[in-house]
């Protein structure tokens, strides 16, 4: 059961809503006319529709719908030159026979995406034949749901089991020398660098500014103290304020703060995350169970086959005692320095950086947790979002050791429980949008226990065209390479036939 706690900004309410949304307007002669014979202190009545005069007039109506036939004659003319001038082999031939074509793919249909209706809403489903779930939406930003009884007992303990015969690792972030390389790559200037961490334009840098942007090189969690500790070490504050001017960041080397942050040695409590991982295969010759569950994620999302097939194998997440992991959104943004991560063979292009573009969370709790370790979402359902006002007076929403009460929405795990939400929010046209910021999630401080997940991340390119042609790949790849496509993950197999003594 998910606790709730407003903070900051209160939900949008219905009455928001209709406020916010757009009013027909008459044209304007035709508001002149119903505001004739109204004083200056009168508001002229919005009509959607004006009186049989001017735009509105049959004669005007007459003219247009002349002006439509001929343009619509024009139209039909023109393709059927074309298509008679250039013979049957040059007309369209319809997205299956486009997709045989060496370099096309076929054109993918629009992705699902459930309703959340409002919070609290439930819905009855069947995922598996011998019982009913029930799926609960907890926000509309982000899109969120929770499921008990998602996975079984027996399924909760074999995927640990599976994890434990696999072995564990820990968590990593992003290494420091990959992040130097890739920042030696940008041609970005002091100059810049410090605008873009300037947020609110007045010419100095405040802790919080830097905090809100200072969350990669060797994973290390950076807080107001540590912050400070890094500026008296690189010699970059002389005044020791805590605020950088323009001067004081120029003449800042920033090799000195990569060379600082490599020789930090970080405890684990001042990661990122504290934690061990290690991934599950799922797909063909995989442990009956975990193809089970495969299929169970795919009705669930109703996504195509293809694109859950192809996503990431499932993690498995182990959380000790004091185990945490700072908020964090699960996909990044595909810029042109950037590019998805299970794309990048079918890009053909070379870029700094790569992302996981992750369309869907699934989440699976695989254990009761004796004390902490809760899913926090600290900005759910807030009425807009700022990430500057996710630090205020010291209180950095995004700390999940100090500060997961002041989260808005915390969800608990027990175990067989699963919460899933969308990381990002529509294009319009069935696709992907942009990133979902409300998506911003955390692990709570394990404060007694050990605390077990797994996940099911839902890979798709915010590219449309590419995302296609990754799908049409693989499959020629499974066509001809048999047994010798499989994925790395296929190792697992050994495990298929393993039981758990229940």
């Amino acid at each position: 059961m998910a606790a709730a706690a407003v903070t900051g900004q209160r939900p949008e309410t219905a009455e928001d809503r209709e406020a916010s949304r757009p009013q027909w307007a008459p044209p304007e002669h035709c508001k002149a006319q119903a505001a004739a014979g109204l004083g200056d202190g009168e508001d002229a009545p919005v009509r959607p529709l004006c009186k049989p005069r001017g735009i509105c007039s049959r004669a005007y109506f007459l003219v247009l719908m002349v002006f439509v036939h001929l343009y619509l004659g024009n139209v039909l003319a023109l393709l059927l030159f074309v298509h008679y001038s250039n013979g049957d082999d040059s007309s369209d031939p319809g997205p299956q026979h486009r997709a045989q074509g060496p370099g096309s793919a076929p054109a993918l249909g629009p992705l699902t995406r459930l309703e959340g209706i409002k919070v609290g809403h439930e819905r009855k489903v069947q995922l598996v034949s011998d019982r009913d779930h029930f799926i609960r939406t907890l926000s509309l930003k982000p899109l969120l749901f929770e499921i008990p009884g998602f996975l079984t007992d027996e399924e909760c303990r074999l995927i640990i089991h599976l994890a434990q015969m696999k072995g564990l690792q820990r968590s990593q972030i992003l290494p420091t020398e990959e992040y130097e390389e890739a920042m030696s790559t940008m041609q970005v200037s002091q100059l810049d660098l410090f605008q873009l961490l300037d947020q609110n334009r007045d010419g100095r840098l405040q802790l919080r500014e830097v905090l809100a942007q200072t969350r990669l090189g060797n994973g290390w969690w950076m807080t107001p103290e540590s912050i400070q500790e890094m500026y008296a070490a690189i010699k970059a504050d002389p005044d020791g304020d805590g605020v950088l001017s323009l001067q004081e960041f120029s003449n800042m080397d920033l090799h000195d703060f990569h060379k600082y942050m490599r020789s930090h040695k970080a405890e684990s409590s001042e990661l990122v995350r504290n934690s061990h991982h290690t991934w599950l295969y799922q797909g063909e010759g995989a442990h009956h169970i975990m193809r089970a569950i495969r299929q169970r994620v795919l009705r669930l999302t109703r996504l195509s086959p293809e694109i859950v097939e192809l996503s990431e194998p499932l993690q498995v997440v182990r959380y000790g005692e004091g185990g945490h992991y700072h908020a964090h959104v699960d996909s990044g943004p595909v810029y042109p320095e950037t590019i998805c991560s299970h794309t990048k063979l079918v890009a053909n292009e070379s870029v700094p950086f790569e992302t996981s573009c992750r369309y869907m969370t699934v989440l699976f709790y695989l254990n009761n947790v004796t004390g902490g370790g809760e899913t926090v979402f600290p900005v759910a359902d807030n009425r807009t979002y700022d990430e500057m006002s996710l630090i205020q007076d010291n209180v950095d929403l995004r700390d999940t050791r100090r500060h997961c009460d002041k989260g808005n929405l915390r969800v608990k795990p027990r175990q067989g429980t699963a919460v899933f939400w969308y990381n990002y929010l529509p294009d319009g046209q069935g696709w992907v949008g942009d990133i979902d910021d409300y998506s911003l999630h955390g692990g709570c401080l394990v404060t007694r226990g050990t605390k077990w997940i797994a996940n099911n991340w839902i890979n798709v390119d915010p590219s449309r065209a590419r995302q296609a042609l990754f799908q049409q790949e693989m499959a020629r790849l499974a066509r001809e390479g048999g047994a010798d496509s499989q994925p790395e993950w296929a190792l697992d197999r050994a495990y298929r036939d393993a039981r758990v003594e229940l």
